[in-house]
C-alpha cells in the first residue's frame, strides 16, 4: 500500500443490516506504543479479530499510521452486537513493515488486548493496557476503543472538498495537504470522523469525495459543531499545522444544487502575530449529497408485500406416500419433514403477505403432468412429479421508476436431492438476482447436498456458466437433518435470516425508497415481480 492509502481511511458504508441486531461502530486509538524502528518510529496498524466457534477470525484492519507512537486511527470497525451472546474481540497492534499482509512474522507485534463487545457497548469508552505474548505488559502502551450504536434509519452523506492557496510549509517543494474532520461532543471532547488522502506537492488540492454516516459526522444533529483541520503531511509523523475552521452540518448543507460553501482556513497563532493576516488558504465544499439508508421495517411499514411460493419435489425417489419409508409419508401422528419445513417457514412469511395468495407458481422439475396447487392459508404451494431441474424464473424487466405497489417474492424449494443441470440453475439464479426475490432451499432426507452449498454463495460469489456474477446473494440453503431435533423456530430463523437484508439490497440497488403507508391500498390481485 502507498503512504497515501495508508493514511486515508475509507469507511465501509454498506447497506444497513435489516435483521434484529444492533450495528456498532468502533474507533481505536493507542498511546505510548513500543518503538521497534531504528531510524524512525513504529508504523502501527490495528487488526481486529472476533472469536467464532473457538477460533479467532479476522474482522478488519485499520490503516497504517507512519512513524507514530500515539496513533488515532480513522478506520471505523463495524460489528454486529447481539445482547444474548458473549462476543469476544481481540485487538492486535503491529509495527507494519510495508507488507500486503499485516501480522506476518516480518511485522513486529506491539501488543494486544481482549474484551467483549458487551463491555465496550456498556462502557462506551474502554481503555486497557496492551500485552505482549505470554501475558507480559507492553510497557506503558494502552489502547482505547470508543463505541457508538448505529440506528436502523441512519443515513450517510457524501462530501467533496478542495482547497485554494494553502500556506507552503516546505522549503524545497510545496505542501502535501490532507484534511481531518472532527466532531465536537457534548463534553467538548473531539472525535475524529474522517481523514482524507494526502495530495502531494499541491497548494490547491482536490480531495477525493468520501462518505461518512450522519451518526458519525454529527450524531444526526445538524447544529453540532465540527472542527476541520488542514495539515502538511510529513513522513516522520510530525505533520505541520496549516489551519482550521469550524462549521456545522447545517451550514454544509448549503452546498447542494450546484452551490458551493467555503471557509477561511485560519492559523490562530498567525492571526495574533501578523497584523495583516487574512487566512492560510480557503477550503471549499464542492458538493454534498445526503443518502438515506432504509431498513427492512421501513419497507414493510411502507406497504411492501412479501409473497410466499413453495416448490415441492415430488420425484419418484421420494417413494410412495403410503409407504412409511417415503419422505412424503402421511403419518397420522406427526408431520413429515417436508411439512415441518413448510409450516416453519410459512408461518413467518404469511404475516407479510396481506393479499393471501400469489398469482404465480412454478413446477419443481420437468413434470409431464400439470402441477397441482394445494390449499394453504397464505401463499401458494406447488407439487409436481418428474425429474429434477431448475425452477423456471421470470426474466428481468426494466423498471425505471418505483412501482405503484412494492412487492417482494420468496420462493421456498423443498427437495430430497441435488440439481442435475447445475449450469442452467446457476444461470437462472444470476438472472433472478436482478429481481425482487429470494430463494430458500431446504434439503430433505440424507442425500449428498454438496452442490447445493455452491448455490448458497456463502463461500464465494456465485457466477453463471459465462462468468457473470450474481447482483445479490439471494440463495439460502439449509439441510433439514441439521434441524431434525430442533424447534420449528430454529429452522425458520436460519433460513429467513438473510431475507430482510436481501429486501433492502434490492430496493437500494433500484434506488427505490419505501412508499408512504397511506398511499397503499389493499388489493388481492397481485402482479408479476416488478
Amino acid at each position: 500500500m502507498t503512504e497515501i492509502q495508508d493514511l486515508a481511511s475509507q469507511a465501509s458504508l454498506g447497506v444497513v443490516s435489516a435483521t434484529c441486531v444492533s450495528k456498532v461502530e468502533l474507533r481505536v486509538s493507542c498511546k505510548h506504543l513500543l518503538d521497534r524502528d531504528t531510524l524512525n518510529k513504529s508504523d502501527p496498524c490495528v487488526v481486529l479479530l472476533m472469536q467464532s466457534q473457538g477460533q479467532w477470525m479476522e474482522v478488519d484492519r485499520s490503516e497504517v499510521m507512519k512513524s507514530n507512537l500515539n496513533p488515532v486511527f480513522s478506520k471505523i470497525f463495524m460489528v454486529d452486537y447481539y445482547f444474548e451472546e458473549v462476543q469476544k474481540l481481540r485487538f492486535e497492534v503491529y509495527d507494519s513493515h510495508g507488507h500486503a499482509s499485516i501480522g506476518t512474522h516480518d511485522d513486529d507485534f506491539l501488543g494486544g488486548m481482549e474484551c467483549t463487545v458487551g463491555q465496550i457497548v456498556a462502557q462506551k469508552r474502554v481503555t486497557k493496557p496492551l500485552f505482549l505474548k505470554y501475558g507480559k505488559y507492553a510497557g506503558k502502551s494502552t489502547i482505547t476503543v470508543l463505541s457508538e450504536e448505529i440506528s436502523g434509519n441512519n443515513g450517510y452523506v457524501e462530501l467533496a472538498f478542495r482547497a485554494k492557496k494553502l500556506d507552503d510549509k516546505d522549503l524545497f517543494s510545496k505542501s502535501d495537504p490532507f484534511l481531518e474532520i472532527y466532531r465536537i461532543n457534548d463534553d467538548r471532547s473531539e472525535q475524529l470522523v474522517y481523514r482524507t488522502e494526502v495530495v502531494k506537492n499541491n497548494l490547491s488540492p482536490v480531495w477525493e469525495p468520501f462518505k461518512v454516516s450522519l451518526n458519525s459526522l454529527c450524531s444526526c444533529e445538524d447544529k453540532r459543531r465540527l472542527r476541520c483541520v488542514v495539515w502538511d503531511y510529513d513522513t516522520r509523523g510530525k505533520h505541520d499545522f496549516i489551519g482550521e475552521f469550524f462549521t456545522t452540518f447545517e451550514e454544509m448543507q448549503k452546498a447542494t444544487g450546484g452551490n458551493k460553501v467555503q471557509w477561511d482556513c485560519m492559523n490562530p497563532k498567525y492571526k495574533i502575530k501578523k497584523r495583516n493576516y487574512k487566512n492560510s488558504g480557503i477550503v471549499i465544499l464542492l458538493d454534498l449529497k445526503i443518502h438515506r439508508v432504509y431498513s427492512f421495517l421501513d419497507y414493510i411499514m411502507g406497504g411492501c408485500q412479501i409473497h410466499f411460493t413453495v416448490a415441492i419435489d415430488f420425484t419418484a425417489s421420494n417413494g410412495d406416500p403410503r409407504n412409511s419409508c417415503s419422505l412424503h409419508y402421511i403419518n397420522p401422528y406427526q408431520p413429515n419433514e417436508y411439512l415441518k419445513a413448510l409450516v416453519a417457514v410459512g408461518e413467518i412469511c404469511q404475516d407479510y403477505d396481506r393479499a393471501g395468495v400469489t398469482d404465480r407458481v412454478w413446477a419443481r422439475g420437468r413434470a409431464e403432468r400439470r402441477p397441482q396447487v394445494l390449499g394453504g392459508q397464505k401463499g401458494s404451494v406447488l407439487s409436481a412429479g418428474g425429474g429434477r431441474g431448475p425452477v423456471p424464473l421470470p426474466s428481468p424487466r426494466p423498471c425505471p421508476r418505483p412501482p405503484a405497489r412494492q412487492q417482494y417474492f420468496i420462493l421456498l424449494i423443498l427437495t430430497d436431492g441435488v440439481v442435475t443441470d447445475m449450469a442452467d440453475t446457476r444461470e437462472a439464479i444470476v438472472r433472478a438476482s436482478y429481481l425482487p426475490m429470494s430463494i430458500i432451499i431446504v434439503g430433505v432426507g440424507n442425500a449428498d447436498f454438496t452442490d447445493m452449498q455452491i448455490l448458497d454463495g456463502d463461500d464465494g460469489i456465485l457466477r453463471s456458466p459465462k462468468g457473470e456474477p450474481v447482483l445479490r446473494d439471494i440463495v439460502q440453503f439449509v439441510p433439514f437433518r441439521e434441524f431434525k431435533n430442533a424447534s420449528p423456530t430454529a429452522l425458520a430463523k436460519c433460513v429467513l435470516a438473510e431475507v430482510p437484508k436481501q429486501v433492502v439490497e434490492y430496493y437500494s440497488y433500484k434506488a427505490f425508497p419505501p412508499r408512504c403507508p397511506k398511499a397503499e391500498t389493499p388489493d388481492s390481485t397481485l402482479s408479476s415481480p416488478q
